[in-house]
């Protein structure tokens, strides 16, 4: 793809600005908080500015734009289904639609070969949930602490971090635990199958006094996204599906960040040898060009609602442009070896590459990932592990990561930073060239942080 030339538009920009402050209600935000930058235009693995400053985009907007901006295939793919049928209402057969649904279940692990579509990954939550909740007829849900599920109703009661506290009521039926993590283990472990083992045992233990009868499903990321890219410990998720198993409880595993390529397999379920009963999709699954997510459901689950109705449905399910760039962009991935790609240059590149930044940066705790999903636990001293800023840290306590992140954007990056953590996940073609500019302006940032260091 030729470089696009970009051309400078202070007063377009202004204007843009003018009217977003005018009327743009933004998520997760104090309003008056906030100073959004204006968007110029974008390609491949940069957006731009309307002053001219070019980023790399180390956050796939919010972790989707697996096969990067604007890719033509893709565009033509959307440009040609909105002169063929734009729109249509997803009780009817439509060819597009099947034939996403059709990719979707090629790819996905046995027998989770029916797909429910939403309009995002929130929504998908929402319909396995219920699922799960009608097939077993029980209520309860179990959540990790540190996961991130969406924001509508039920998936912000499932997620374990502070998004979820304004809006948690206490009356949706869901229980948390502590899922694995060695680099600030719950469970006083030393090593990965003592940490397995631990976490496994307090499941189990958080089911028994629960009740088992009264437990509907067990939902986890497959390896936690925004809440820091913990990839689980060898023997961990094949020990949850036993417990399932045994209690006859849904294994629900939400891979709308980690699926379509981004940790180097189709979905990240198939490092682990597991397959989950329900499996929540969306993101990467068309690049983010048109909004879509979905369950991909087993054929026990599915068989549930074979002759009783499923209570559940959405305007815009299998939405034919929103298909049409599943379409499209599922098939870029497999003609342009994109998965593997993101496999190649995660152990090749981002791996080794953030490793070494690591052992020299004294701000760097920890680093783990796989494929184009990585992170980099920030700490103020490497010995005590302590965060380099605090839990929710907001303000001037948030100094530190704020000075991190500004390092970074002077020096054409665009970073993901949540708490003590920065987050390397560019597209999942990203090249070898644009991973390497990514670590060396990682390596320039990362000065910054090592100075709040003790």
């Amino acid at each position: 793809m030729t470089p696009h030339v970009i051309e400078p538009d202070p007063q377009a920009g202004a204007a843009v600005k003018a009217a977003d402050r005018a009327h743009v209600f933004h998520s997760w935000s104090a309003q008056g908080l906030i100073d959004p930058l204006a968007v110029a235009g974008a390609e491949g693995s940069y957006f731009w500015d309307y002053d001219g400053n070019r980023y790399l985009d180390f956050t796939s907007g919010l972790v989707y734009t697996n096969i990067g901006y604007q890719h033509p295939k893709v565009v033509a793919a959307i440009q040609e289904q909105a002169g063929k049928l734009a729109t249509f209402a997803p009780a009817f057969a439509v060819d597009v639609r099947s034939e996403a649904a059709r990719l979707i279940a090629e790819r996905t692990p046995s027998d989770l070969d029916k797909i429910f579509f939403t309009n995002g990954g929130a929504e998908a939550v929402e319909n396995a949930v219920r699922m799960a909740r009608l097939h077993t007829g029980r209520t309860k849900v179990l959540s990790a602490y540190r996961s991130y599920h969406g924001a509508t109703s039920t998936a912000i009661n499932l997620t374990g971090d502070p998004r979820r506290w304004a809006s948690d009521n206490g009356s949706a039926g869901v229980v948390r635990f502590w899922a694995p993590f060695l680099y600030r283990s719950p469970f006083y472990a030393t090593t990965e199958a003592e940490e397995s083992a631990r976490a496994l045992q307090h499941l189990e233990d958080t089911i028994a006094f629960e009740g088992p009868a009264t437990i509907a499903a067990i939902i986890l990321e497959t390896v936690p996204g925004t809440a820091g890219i913990m990839t689980p410990p060898p023997g961990y998720l094949a020990g949850v599906r036993e417990i399932c198993d045994r209690y006859g409880i849904v294994f629900i595993l939400d891979e709308v960040m980690a699926g379509f390529g981004r940790t180097g397999k189709w979905f990240a379920a198939e490092h682990f040898d597991v397959v989950p009963d329900l499996m929540t999709f969306a993101k990467g699954v068309n690049s983010g060009y048109v909004p879509l997510g979905g369950v991909a459901i087993n054929a026990e689950i599915a068989a549930t609602f074979d002759k009783r109705p499923y209570p559940g449905g959405l305007t815009y399910s299998g939405h034919p442009l929103a298909c049409a760039a599943a379409v499209a962009t599922i098939n870029v991935m497999a003609d342009e070896k994109v998965v593997e790609n993101a496999a190649h240059i995660g152990e090749t590149v981002l791996g080794p590459g953030l490793r070494e930044l690591a052992e020299r940066h004294p701000s760097v705790g920890e680093v783990r990932g796989m494929g184009v999903f990585w992170a980099l636990d920030l700490v103020k001293n490497k010995e005590t592990r302590e965060p380099l800023v605090p839990y929710n840290a907001a303000g001037e306590a948030n100094a530190p990561m704020a000075a991190f992140g500004a390092a970074a954007k002077k020096q054409g990056l665009w970073p993901f930073v949540n708490m003590n953590r920065t987050h390397a996940v560019p597209a999942c073609n990203v090249s070898e060239a644009e991973a390497k500019e990514g670590l060396a302006a990682l390596d320039a940032a990362l000065s910054v942080a090592d100075e709040h260091t003790a």
